[in-house]
């Protein structure tokens, strides 16, 4: 017959649509807020006593606690919603002490049946959970210029074991420039690097009795220095977020030299700034001897006392970027420590510096990339330009007694919780270039459940007015899209879901959209019918012909709209993407419901009459 399917077809579309309802149930059960407890060290436990302390001080600051639970590796406290839970953190902080980690998070309350089979929520976008975002300026010409110094440093080394003369080694506005009193040792200097150092080109400069060999960066070693530097700012921001607790976090590239970071949830600006912002890395140099020429040298002073200084060697001997593995910890007197590992190549580097050093010091550089604002007068106006400026300070100077390896300990540091973020920044990897902070906006929890309830809204609304237009309009034909039009929604949640695509304001207005689409199909297959039964066509073979005829239609405005959405999803960001997200998913679960499982509900009703009365 025209119009009935196969019992496989039925059976498979019970099959998708069983499927989608599961993997779309989570999302009835939304996540708790919570906070995160766990320790900084291995000597302090969260237990019973513990929670009983928290829960003591959440009551008297008239704090709701929902549930506090005791875990292996700490405990989680539920809240009933997110302003409970930021307003928690710093009592709960405060009660516990500096021993203690309390990070914000969001706990499933889905069934453990359905986690169980990987289903969960859709995930909510900043604009829907509240939260912080940041966009983040990354500063390129530092990233050549670090690179250099460490290049500076090996070029020395290499010299100095040829044996070949230089006066110094200076670098300015992106040149690295080598002095020497004599042409030969130019000649020879120029040879040994060309073949190491082949990442620039080399000119020769001659000033009075001085000759000087500059080296500056090939385009195309600039042009990767400069990738390197953004995706490794990328890969480092996402580990420092991630060291946050911070729940689905976003962390993307925005042009040639920005990045946006999200934290939802996140209210703390200044903690979220101070971490992500930081561009502290590390240096270790050996101390300057006395004899050592000043050119050589540099005096630094000490980060607890500014009045102390000390002359190092400006060699490098490793940096962060060489650290693979850092953690906080206490000496045996009690005060703070970071334990250190680096990788093989740093590793090999500190034993050969440290082998011949045994008896010297040994000092670990903290160094902090700042900006500041200067006033310049334009057209009789002050405007502020960004300046930036590098901060360097001792954190220890210490005797080398034997040779080092790939693991040691970095002491001198204030307090733990000065331990705890430099093992953080450490671990997480040394920013590759220095960022600074060009824009910053911050959504309160309670602007975000407005959102949602507002957005919820707008889509009851969308979905009860559609779906009564149909009925009045297309009577049984009607509700049969009206069936296909909920079940739409539910596939689409349940794609979300499955995907862990983000759910945001925008993409709400793509579900609402979406809702149109779906019925829109309905209406253009169903006027079709309509046309085709005036005609005077049979019922069966109207029905027939009017899916048959319409599908071209629908599947051509389809993929152009599914085309936008997916160029929308390229090379949009944040918000842009929830919508093209929703947009496109919904494109596709439209397509299947509307004809498919339409198709399949008036099959069922008329696909075993002979030419039936249509209700259309």
């Amino acid at each position: 017959m025209l119009n009935k399917y196969p019992l496989w077809k039925y059976l498979a579309i019970l099959f998708v649509l069983a499927v989608g309802i599961v993997y779309a149930l989570p999302n009835l059960y939304p996540d708790d807020p919570a906070l995160q407890i766990s320790t900084q060290k291995a000597t302090t436990v969260v237990n019973e006593q513990t929670l009983k302390k928290v829960e003591a001080a959440l009551a008297q600051a008239h704090i709701k606690l929902k549930k506090a639970e005791l875990e292996s590796t700490g405990a989680t406290l539920r809240f009933y919603n997110g302003q409970d839970q930021l307003a928690a953190k710093p009592v709960v902080a405060e009660t516990l002490g500096d021993g203690y980690v309390t990070a914000l998070n969001l706990v499933p309350t889905t069934p453990t049946w359905l986690r169980d089979i990987g289903a969960g929520p859709a995930k909510l976008g900043l604009d829907l959970r509240g939260g912080v975002h940041f966009l983040l300026q990354v500063d390129m010409p530092a990233a050549l210029k670090q690179k250099m110094e460490v290049a500076s440093s090996e070029m020395k080394t290499d010299m100095r074991q040829e044996r070949i003369r230089y006066r110094s080694v200076s670098i300015n506005n992106g040149v690295l420039s080598i002095r020497f009193l004599k042409q030969e040792d130019r000649t020879l200097a120029e040879s040994l690097l060309k073949d190491k150092f082949n990442q620039y080109d080399y000119t020769e400069r001659d000033s009075g009795k001085d000759f000087y060999l500059d080296a500056k960066y090939t385009d195309a070693a600039r042009k990767e220095i400069e990738s390197y530097a953004i995706q490794q700012n990328l890969t480092t921001l996402r580990n420092r977020v991630n060291e946050l607790g911070v729940a689905e976090p976003l962390v993307q590239r925005q042009g040639s030299d920005r990045i946006v970071v999200e934290l939802p949830g996140v209210q703390d600006t200044a903690a979220a700034k101070r971490i992500i912002g930081a561009t502290a890395n590390l240096e270790f140099h050996l101390e300057a001897g006395l004899d050592q020429d000043g050119s050589d040298v540099e005096t630094l002073p000490f980060r607890n006392n500014s009045n102390r200084t000390a002359r190092l060697d400006r060699d490098i001997i490793v940096t962060g970027d060489n650290v693979s593995d850092a953690s906080s910890s206490f000496d045996q007197n009690g005060r703070p420590q970071v334990n250190i590992s680096l990788d093989s190549i740093g590793g090999k580097k500190m034993a050969r510096v440290t082998r011949s050093a045994i008896g010297r010091n040994m000092a670990v550089v903290f160094i902090e990339h700042k900006t500041r604002n200067i006033y310049v007068n334009k057209d009789g106006k002050l405007t502020p330009v960004r300046k930036s400026y590098e901060q360097k300070s001792i954190i220890s100077l210490a005797t080398i007694q034997t040779t080092l390896g790939n693991s040691f300990r970095i002491t001198g540091l204030d307090s733990p919780r000065e331990a705890s973020e430099l093992a953080l920044l450490l671990r997480a990897g040394a920013l590759a270039a220095p960022i600074y902070f060009v824009g910053e906006r911050t959504i309160g929890p309670s602007l975000g459940a407005q959102n949602i309830h507002l957005g919820m809204q707008s889509a009851k609304i969308a979905l009860l007015v559609v779906m009564l237009f149909m009925l009045a309009y297309y009577r049984l034909f009607g509700l049969f899209a009206n069936i296909s039009l909920v079940l739409n929604v539910i596939l689409l949640l349940a794609c979300m879901s499955v995907l862990g695509a983000t759910l945001t304001l925008p993409g709400i207005a793509g579900i609402v959209l979406t809702m149109g689409m779906a019925v829109d199909a309905n209406v253009l297959i169903f006027s079709r019918i309509r046309e085709e039964l005036g005609n005077g066509m049979p019922s069966h073979q109207a029905i027939y012909s009017g899916f048959n005829r319409a599908f071209a239609t629908i599947l051509d405005s389809n993929i152009t709209t599914l085309l936008v959405a997916v160029i929308l999803f390229a090379v949009g960001t944040g918000s842009v993407k929830g919508f093209a997200v929703t947009l496109s998913l919904g494109i596709l679960t439209s397509m299947f419901t509307a004809i498919v499982v339409t198709r399949a509900q008036i099959n069922l009703v008329y696909g075993g009459t002979k030419n039936k009365k249509l209700y259309l």
